[in-house]
């Protein structure tokens, strides 16, 4: 199976564009546009090389201060619109 890239708009968070690469189910690299850059670069190390469904499963919920959501859950909702085919993505051919 070919790699896809997900761009993912978020909502309520610093971080306004997320760009996901997975291949075969697992994510092959994550890069966030704004939001706290150290935070980003420490998600995106540990959900390498994961399955989409455990990081769905761990990061979703994770709420930042008072809001009702956090780069780590609009990350999660970004893999589930993937999952459900409700987000478009870019096809790479290796």
């Amino acid at each position: 199976m070919a790699e896809e890239i997900i761009q993912y708009r978020t909502s309520g968070v610093c971080c306004g564009i997320m760009q996901v690469k997975v291949n075969n189910g697992i994510v092959i690299d994550a890069d966030f546009y704004g939001g706290c850059n150290g935070n980003l670069q420490g998600i995106k190390n540990l959900i390498k090389g994961m399955e989409i469904s455990q990081v769905i499963q761990k990061l979703s919920g994770i709420r930042c201060g008072d809001k009702n959501t956090s780069c780590p859950d609009q990350l999660a909702k970004c893999l589930l619109a993937y999952k459900n085919k409700e987000v478009e993505t870019l096809t790479i051919k290796s």
